[in-house]
């Protein structure tokens, strides 16, 4: 037929999409007199036999344009069939190319009184939530009011059923929460909100919403099917879903002040930030949302958790309103920011620096710190352990139980923030009354599990707390007076020294580095080179990796897209000092897929220079483009190494020392082969097994204390770079920078991935992985004729 023949050729030309051209086709259609409609019907039908539509024949976009064309002239002819394969395919998708219409064969299928799926109706309204949409595609999901939410999310499905079993009021108000597409809720929000809670009933309300959002980010009730053309939409929220979400947070800040309230959005921020293959943070609008509920609530436990996800935050749109709404409480309080984040910190129902009872009948539970982790533990009433909860507690006292639960899981995440908060103060300039001090920190009941294994001085004497008091090394009880964070740099070697025999005599274990901690100073290199330094630079990082560790450290750092853009270096803002520091990096590799990921990041990073500039001057850039050489804006110049204040420049170098010795290719000891193209052997063979840089040298003299009074001490020896251990079948060096291994005498490479890093051997500190690494590598191979993995016993 010579319509379908003209029809034919204009799809091929432009590869399956009608465009503006599509009203011009469906009008020729439109016109033909009943014969020929059923002529060219019959051509179509004929012209692409069933099974093209499915995806990846040749035939596919011209085959269903046809389809689609037809849909409306005859939606129950010999098509039909063909149409519901295509819209039953279409149900399994995250979206779809709008310019193929496929809302017209779902109108012809509505035309006949087939209803669509749930599966179908949600993704025509995924569609229309894309910033290019078609407005007709627009138009037909503003059609779709039913069901109230998109099926697939188990939150979205469970408040559905609610709604629908508990009456009408609550679909009406999941049908508000939908319209919650602002930044902020306002008054015009607001008031039907308060409304609809009003009555149900708000204690009705809140226990239920907080369930629905404890759902959300839980994996799909069933799966999408793959998108060969963009990341997996199984890993992201449902777009339409999201502005329900959002609007039920919003609710959340209009219910009664509960903890479990500030709880269950501040773990909904995380889950939200939780980045996935190709999409990075899941989605940083419902962050983004539960902070601006935070925001609008008060107590204790809300002002807790905007302090504790201010530490763990690190996307820069979501910590920007964090801080703002920290600053804003600080300066209604008249307090500084960090008297706020001080104050912020709960006990969670602990009663005593670290400790808790609490009686449940005729049992006593105990809330205990034990070192990085709270433990909840059970007591009969005999006083005797009992290893799981009883079940008259399950029975008797269910909330009770629930509660001391969720505080030992607060507790967990407010001690790994507030160990990174104290590991920060070095470069604060902090400076305490005595009295304020020791509410705050010492004897508070959750912090103090952290300073009270810190080392302090106490107007200028270095003291630790133990039996009770501060004491300095000599055992004298310290008098009090203006109290600071003790730091190793400008001490001497001896009182260093004697520290650190001090915290193995008394068995305290410190939540980080800190009588151990590495200190960097000024090096010939670096007085030659004056305003820069080459300490680490030459380096292959894995940047996703690099990029976590420096927000965590509190750098500003954004990934390296493989694109025609410029980026600034890595940084790290020094207020208190009018510095700011940066770190010199440069993507690695040409090969787009091969040295990015799907989206374009690179994988990895090469390493430069770090420089100190004034704090206001404008920053230096580099193309994105790898080997590209940073270039500072005119005027602007570096501040030398030598008028870095010597504890600003410690502090710097230990941070970029972390990022290479955790990011770094070379302690990977699967890539022994080099990498891709085996191009970065050298590096690795040179990081792996080289000299060894600051933290090295840290764990060597440790492990040279610490080794001869392990079990094991009689098979071990630390030399040089190397712990050597002794078992029955052969000699093995563990590098103390990398963890790598070689067998001797030959230096042959053993590889061992190990699947934990812990052991129970007694550490100073908390936090170096490697260390924990290298002594149970250590403990595994002094005793090789016990090995039974076959991986590692291939290789002996």
């Amino acid at each position: 037929m010579k319509l379908l023949d003209e029809l034919c050729g204009f799809v091929k030309s432009r590869h399956g999409a009608w465009g503006e051209r599509w009203d011009w086709a469906r009008g020729k259609v439109e016109a033909l007199s009943p014969e020929e409609r059923a002529e060219f019907l019959a051509a179509c039908v004929a012209r692409f036999p069933r099974g093209v539509l499915d995806r990846g024949t040749v035939e596919y976009n011209l085959a269903h344009c046809l389809l689609t064309l037809t849909a409306a002239a005859d939606p129950a002819g010999a098509l039909s069939e063909e149409r519901a394969a295509a819209l039953e395919a279409l149900s399994r998708q995250q979206g779809y190319w709008q310019q193929m219409r496929h809302e017209l064969l779902a109108e012809a299928d509505l035309a006949v009184g087939r209803p669509l799926s749930p599966a179908l109706i949600a993704v025509f309204r995924r569609a229309a939530t894309d910033t290019y949409t078609l407005p007709q595609t627009t138009a037909f999901a503003r059609k779709l009011t039913e069901p109230l939410l998109n099926v697939g999310e188990p939150w979205a499905e469970r408040a559905m059923a609610d709604a629908e079993a508990r009456g009408e009021p609550w679909r009406r108000l999941l049908a508000h929460v939908l319209t919650a597409t602002a930044a902020k809720p306002n008054d015009k929000w607001n008031r039907p909100a308060r409304e609809l809670i009003a009555e149900i009933g708000a204690d009705a309300v809140l226990p239920v919403v907080l369930e629905w959002l404890a759902l959300v980010g839980r994996p799909r009730t069933f799966l999408l099917d793959p998108n060969p053309y963009g990341p997996d939409g199984n890993e992201s929220y449902d777009p339409f879903n999201a502005n329900a979400v959002r609007g039920l947070t919003w609710l959340v800040a209009l219910l009664p002040a509960d903890p479990a309230s500030a709880r269950t959005l501040g773990a909904l921020v995380e889950t939200s930030l939780r980045k996935a293959a190709g999409i990075g943070p899941r989605n940083p609008k419902v962050a983004n949302a539960c902070v601006v509920a935070l925001t609008l609530m008060d107590g204790e436990a809300v002002l807790a958790e905007l302090a504790r996800l201010a530490t763990r935050v690190t996307f820069k749109g979501t910590l920007k309103i964090l801080d703002a709404a920290l600053e804003a409480k600080a300066e209604a309080l008249g307090l500084s920011r960090e008297e706020i984040e001080e104050l912020a910190v709960p006990a969670y129902g602990l009663t005593e620096v670290g400790r808790a009872v609490v009686e449940l009948g005729e049992t006593k539970a105990v809330l205990a710190v034990v070192g990085p982790k709270a433990v909840l533990s059970w007591r009969s009433a005999a006083g005797k352990p009992v290893k799981s909860v009883p079940a008259a507690v399950k029975r008797d006292h269910a909330e009770e139980l629930k509660e001391l639960k969720a505080s030992a899981k607060d507790l967990d995440k407010m001690l790994t923030a507030q160990a990174e908060r104290l590991d920060r103060q070095f470069l604060a300039r902090r400076t305490w009354a005595f009295g304020t001090w020791r509410e705050r920190y010492l004897d508070h009941p959750l912090v103090g599990t952290l300073a009270r294994r810190l080392l302090w001085t106490v107007d200028g004497i270095s003291c630790g707390y133990a039996d009770g008091e501060l004491r300095d090394l000599a055992g004298n009880p310290v008098p009090p007076g203006e109290v600071a964070l003790w730091h190793p740099i400008g001490k001497e070697t001896t009182e260093v020294l004697a520290w650190r025999e001090w915290l193995e005599r008394h068995g305290i274990t410190q939540p980080f580095k800190q009588a151990h901690r590495e200190v960097y100073l000024l090096t010939d290199a670096e007085r030659n080179t004056r305003v820069y330094s080459n300490r680490f630079a030459a380096h292959v990082l894995r940047q996703h990796q690099f990029h976590s560790l420096t927000a965590i450290r509190g750098w500003r750092n954004k990934l390296r897209l493989m694109v025609d853009d410029t980026y600034p270096p890595a940084t790290r803002d020094l207020p208190h000092w009018g510095l700011r520091a940066e770190y010199w990096v440069q993507g690695d590799g040409e090969d787009y897929g091969g040295d990015t990921t799907e989206s374009g990041s690179y994988l990895r990073l090469r390493t430069d220079q770090v420089r100190f500039y004034p704090i206001d001057a404008p920053e230096s850039h580099a193309h994105a483009w790898a080997n590209d050489n940073y270039t500072t804006p005119e005027g602007v110049e570096p501040v030398p190494l030598a008028d870095v204040p010597a504890l600003v420049l410690s502090e710097v170098l230990r941070d970029v020392d972390l990022f290479v010795g955790v990011a770094s290719v070379g302690n990977d000891p699967t890539w022994q082969d080099g990498g891709p193209d085996g191009r970065f052997r050298e590096y690795w063979t040179t990081y792996g097994f080289g000299e060894l840089g600051e933290t090295a040298q840290t764990r060597r003299d440790l492990l040279t204390r610490l080794v001869p009074r392990l079990a094991i001490g009689g098979q071990c020896v630390v030399e040089d770079r190397f712990l050597h251990v002794k078992g029955t079948r052969h000699t093995y060096k563990i590098h103390l920078g990398s963890g790598n291994i070689m067998i001797e005498p030959d230096n042959r490479y053993l590889c061992i991935v190990p699947k934990s890093a812990t052991t129970d051997a007694y550490l100073p500190f908390e936090g170096d992985r490697t260390l924990a690494v290298i002594l149970s590598k250590a403990l595994l191979l002094a005793k090789d004729t016990e090995i039974t993995d076959p991986t590692i016993l291939s290789q002996l």
